[in-house]
């Protein structure tokens, strides 16, 4: 926990799926609550897995009531002038700006808490979460367990009929389990495709 006579920092909850990211968003979003902070929840609309877009609903079906936004913008908009506590589920759906806004609202005293995979099924960099983690005071990066081998799963295995995604699949596919799986780096494949052929290599 960060500790500063300014109340004010960033917290980035990060890894791959089913690593319990949401879960640990919630927890924190409980005790603020608990603790009578006056606390907002944002999510983006684009994740309706679930329960739909007006909670975060972890894969076991734990929830807490959530804004849906579809930009940084519109969190910054919507931010209530007494809110103390902010918390943004599955960020790396939202544009870069939400880099400005998390500094901003940290810099006005706010305790920003931001959740998302910071690797693409590709296991590359994932859209504003890397940069969010260069900027928090305090990142927690989650690990799963391989579906494959049993080890620490720091990979987003794409899945399309039941096999890899190949590379130049589009970056946001929103799914759960019918879709992705948690692997680590030695288990986790992404096929190059032959432009020329169309075929995978």
């Amino acid at each position: 926990m960060v500790h500063s006579a300014r109340p004010g920092w960033i917290e980035v909850i990060t890894g791959v799926m089913f690593s319990g990211k949401s879960e640990e968003l919630i927890r924190r979003v409980r005790r603020a609550i608990i603790a009578r902070r006056r606390t907002q929840v944002f999510k983006s609309h684009l994740d309706d897995r679930y329960t739909g877009v007006y909670s975060v609903t972890t894969h076991d079906g734990i929830s807490v009531e959530a804004h849906p936004v579809d930009s940084a913008t519109q969190v910054m908009r919507d931010v209530d002038p007494t809110t103390q506590v902010i918390a943004v589920d599955e960020a790396q759906f939202l544009d870069e700006g939400i880099i400005e806004v998390a500094n901003t609202l940290a810099n006005r005293g706010l305790r920003v808490i931001v959740a998302g995979t910071d690797m693409d099924f590709r296991g590359e960099p994932f859209g504003a979460i890397p940069s969010l983690m260069a900027i928090a005071e305090l990142v927690d990066k989650l690990h799963a367990i391989c579906v494959r081998c049993g080890d620490a799963a720091c990979r987003n295995q794409r899945l399309i009929d039941g096999a890899p995604a190949p590379y130049n699949s589009p970056t946001i596919m929103v799914g759960g389990s019918e879709s992705y799986e948690a692997r680590c780096r030695h288990c986790h494949e992404v096929p190059l495709v032959d432009e020329f052929q169309g075929k995978l290599l």
